[in-house]
């Protein structure tokens, strides 16, 4: 796989307009929930702004993430920052592995369970947003440690692009 020294300016752009997406996916989501809670218990599967604009902002969580997958392939990410212990490289590795999993699984459980009106999506929805919520707090967490901790700087990869 290719190790280039940073990241790029896209994939550094991605990066952060999925952030931005997936916070506003879990600060708005009432709207969505309220409407799923009635869905269930009505059978009708009204749409309304806050519906439209989960499964929009869902949709497009899927789109970027599938682009940054292909950016990854085609450009390759840097090598894990000097000084990060062994185990944690790997555990970022998987990390990294079960975030794309999520970016993917999310939309598409989203999309089973409101489209589709498969209840069991909705469950895994549920149960899924709250594992990606876990992982978003351990992937904050591990940037603390790199800055605060092993001081290895490894935020100026997602904020200043090498291409």
């Amino acid at each position: 796989m290719k190790n280039p020294s940073g990241y790029s300016r896209m994939q550094i752009t991605l990066h952060w307009v999925v952030v931005v997406l997936v916070a506003l996916q879990y600060l708005l989501h009432e709207g969505m929930s309220d409407a799923y809670d009635v869905a269930e218990e009505t059978g009708i599967y009204a749409l309304s702004t806050p519906v439209i604009g989960h499964i929009a902002g869902g949709a497009l969580i899927l789109l970027l993430a599938c682009w940054r997958l292909i950016l990854r392939n085609d450009r390759g990410v840097p090598a894990a920052p000097a000084g990060e212990p062994e185990v944690f490289r790997r555990l970022s590795h998987v990390a990294h592995l079960a975030v794309y999993a999520l970016l993917i699984l999310l939309p598409v459980s989203g999309a089973l369970a409101w489209g589709g009106q498969i209840e069991a999506a909705g469950e895994a929805h549920e149960a899924l947003k709250t594992l990606f919520l876990l992982l978003i707090l351990a992937h904050v967490g591990a940037v603390a440690v790199h800055q605060l901790v092993w001081k290895t700087g490894l935020m100026k990869r997602m904020m200043r692009a090498q291409d």
